[in-house]
């Protein structure tokens, strides 16, 4: 068997034949038509009423931020096991991002320990639905955050195909925010999105990322904006991968089912819970005894594996190792990532099964 990668992307004949097509026409390469196009079949999808396309998912963020009318001083909640764009987000624009920390149960932000990291300078919360995951008292979030006045913003960006109580993720706070980078369940390469039902914050959005304009084609500056924006090249793609999107979902929410039947009853690991009637996994992850050692077990099998994010507290580039979250660090001692491609086949989720099972035999 091949050397199976933790994960990879998935393109077809579908995205060649369609880029093939857009560059004979005459496209004009620079976000136009196609990057409307797909930016109406976000919203759709999400159930969102406005979606404006960026260049990657950290700069998402950032300006979803902004648009709120955060600033230099102010105070983001974060959690503390998350990808590092999240408080970086913040940080970016010279606000402080503030650490909480993890829920054993789902990995997502625990409630109570957002509510003790506010303070008066508290102006934004990131909730991560970290792998999809979503935490289990999501509307305690929306209305703490709502009696406060503190802007709740969803880091999605693992979430594309996953719902809470029936809605898209990414839907519950004043903006949701997705990531089309090379591991998502659709990749345009790099790219973000960011969506909301204030069509205010979606101006503000839209002006941000352009320079600060009201349109395209002018010159006149309402707001201090960047150069944000996507192109339809990438458009083009991430059409043709939209177009894909239910596919994958289901598959990989089969792909969840096999990995849980067959790990279940190792001694040695635990899966993390996940409501697959809901969430659409990005990857398939464990707790593990003895982690180190698995992952480089299953690399002389020929499977690729990924630990844990680590708990950001303790990163050198935020350098508060005296205080504590230990949920956190409890996750990212022990978490591996498995492949999660959505080419992965059966038999090769079997196989890896059964190396797992190998090792803590």
């Amino acid at each position: 068997m091949d050397f199976i990668n933790q994960m990879e992307p998935s393109f077809d004949e579908k995205e060649r034949d369609a880029l093939f097509e857009y560059m004979n026409s005459g496209g004009w390469v620079t976000e136009f038509k196609k990057t409307r196009e797909f930016e109406e079949m976000i919203a759709g999808f999400t159930g969102a009423k406005y979606c404006s396309v960026v260049s990657n998912g950290t700069v998402s963020l950032s300006i979803a931020l902004m648009a709120c009318g955060i600033k230099a001083g102010d105070e983001v909640i974060v959690p503390d096991y998350t990808m590092a764009a999240t408080p970086n987000a913040a940080e970016l624009i010279g606000a402080k991002a503030v650490f909480a920390d993890i829920d054993r149960q789902n990995l997502c932000m625990d409630f109570h320990e957002m509510c003790k990291a506010v303070t008066p300078k508290t102006k934004a919360v990131i909730l991560v639905s970290i792998n999809g995951r979503f935490p289990e008292c999501m509307d305690d979030f929306v209305n703490f955050c709502r009696e406060r006045e503190i802007y709740l913003i969803e880091d999605a960006a693992q979430s594309l195909g996953s719902f809470c109580q029936g809605k898209h993720l990414g839907t519950f706070g004043k903006i949701g925010s997705f990531s089309f980078s090379a591991p998502k369940i659709i990749t345009t390469g790099q790219g973000g999105a960011l969506i909301t039902d204030d069509e205010e914050l979606y101006r503000n959005i839209c002006r941000i990322r352009d320079f600060g304009r009201n349109g395209g084609g002018n010159d006149h500056y309402l707001v201090k904006g960047w150069n944000f924006k996507f192109t339809d090249i990438q458009a083009v793609i991430g059409i043709e991968q939209m177009k894909k999107l239910p596919g994958r979902i289901a598959r990989k929410k089969e792909m969840g089912r096999l990995y849980e039947d067959r790990l279940r009853n190792i001694k040695g690991i635990e899966l993390v819970r996940t409501d697959l009637e809901q969430t659409s996994p990005w990857f398939y992850d464990i707790l593990c005894r003895d982690r180190d050692a698995l992952q480089q077990y299953l690399k002389e099998k020929g499977i690729g594996t990924r630990p844990f994010y680590p708990a950001l507290h303790a990163e050198p580039a935020y350098q508060y190792d005296t205080l504590s979250f230990p949920a956190a660090e409890e996750a990212a001692k022990s978490g591996l990532w498995l492949p999660s491609s959505v080419k992965l086949t059966d038999e090769q989720i079997a196989y890896i099964c059964d190396c797992i099972a190998g090792f803590y035999m």
